[in-house]
């Protein structure tokens, strides 16, 4: 059985090796994120069905652009959607309806 002697160099240089590679994580770039989606992106996205996405297209909750036949969503919209969508939620937290006293 060998038994291999760790010196102080070597945890200076894994202390070294370390650092660089934490700090090249926290300055990288985040991923940018695509400015058009298809339809199977979207439908992943919202977790919702391939008719529900037809749905939204077709009463004019969600814009969209076809191209050939595909058809592209822009992402800035899908949050718009979902920002005028958002339902607040209820500040009265300790007193709900549905408890009978």
């Amino acid at each position: 059985m060998a038994i291999e002697v760790i010196t102080r160099e070597d945890l200076n240089e894994f202390r070294t090796l370390l650092l660089s590679d934490l700090n090249a994580m926290f300055h990288s770039k985040p991923q940018q994120q695509k400015q058009w989606l298809k339809s199977t992106e979207v439908r992943k996205l919202l977790n919702i069905s391939p008719g529900t996405l037809q749905n939204l297209r077709i009463n004019g909750v969600l814009s969209y652009t076809k191209v050939g036949g595909i058809i592209f969503y822009a992402y800035a919209d899908l949050l718009k959607v979902l920002e005028e969508n958002k339902v607040e939620a209820s500040p009265n937290l300790f007193n709900p309806k549905w408890l009978v006293r």
